[in-house]
């Protein structure tokens, strides 16, 4: 697969969005900033998304505990340990993000993607990380919550074949730095995954995370996966 930095798609993305300019508001702008970042972002989700058809694992696993490739800081471990029993911390202090995951599931490799954690025996009840460059500063930029999340679902967190729904989308503001979160569902033949994801802008980049679990799970999953989707914060780097 075509690494994004290669992407001839992801180039002209850079190149669009680091020349000078005001904000835009215009709805028809907006639908054309966020374009960009679909296209860069649909072929590093293929990968994962296609996997999830199957329901098999098409993946490397590289160890049952955090591997050294995490950075983690002592006194962020500890905390989130006390607080968030049944959770274990990820803090990646060059790409500029934390979140927790629920104890037991296990990394895996996917390409594309920055970070995935995944349960072992139910394949949808996963959590990854995604990272585009983008040159925008606010991801209000993009449109509202309703919009960017109707593009993303459509485009890049469900393959064409699937049938969606948006159940929510709001924004929130951590520490003065706004996150949309939405929550959706993607039908295929065989099942059915109900999903959350994060997304905000930081650091030159434009972070999604997203995790899920198959609809049979999510009453028993939902309270676990929103934790997940709290605890995501961006810091600069």
């Amino acid at each position: 697969m075509t690494s994004l930095q290669n992407s001839p798609t992801l180039h002209r993305t850079l190149l669009h969005n680091t020349s000078p300019q005001k904000h835009v508001t215009s709805r028809s702008s907006r639908r054309d900033a966020i374009s960009f970042i679909v296209k860069a972002a649909q072929e590093s989700f293929a990968c994962l998304t296609s996997q999830d058809r199957s329901g098999r694992r098409q993946v490397i696993t590289i160890g049952t505990t955090a591997p050294l490739v995490f950075l983690f800081n002592q006194h962020s471990y500890s905390f989130a340990a006390e607080n968030k029993k049944g959770y274990l911390p990820v803090l990646d202090t060059k790409d500029g993000y934390s979140f927790l995951y629920p104890f037991g599931w296990q990394e895996v490799v996917i390409e594309g993607q920055d970070k995935v954690f995944k349960d072992v025996i139910e394949p949808l009840e996963s959590v990854s990380v995604n990272l585009i460059p983008t040159g925008k500063q606010d991801i209000r930029e993009f449109g509202s919550p309703e919009e960017v999340a109707q593009t993303l679902i459509k485009k890049v967190l469900a393959p064409p074949n699937q049938k969606t729904k948006i159940v929510a989308a709001k924004e929130q503001d951590i520490a003065g730095k706004a996150y949309y979160q939405f929550e959706f569902i993607a039908q295929a033949p065989n099942y059915t995954r109900h999903a959350l994801s994060t997304v905000s802008i930081g650091n030159g980049k434009f972070y999604t995370l997203t995790t899920g679990a198959n609809e049979r799970r999510w009453e028993k999953m939902k309270d676990r996966l929103q934790t997940v989707i709290e605890s995501f914060k961006i810091f600069d780097v």
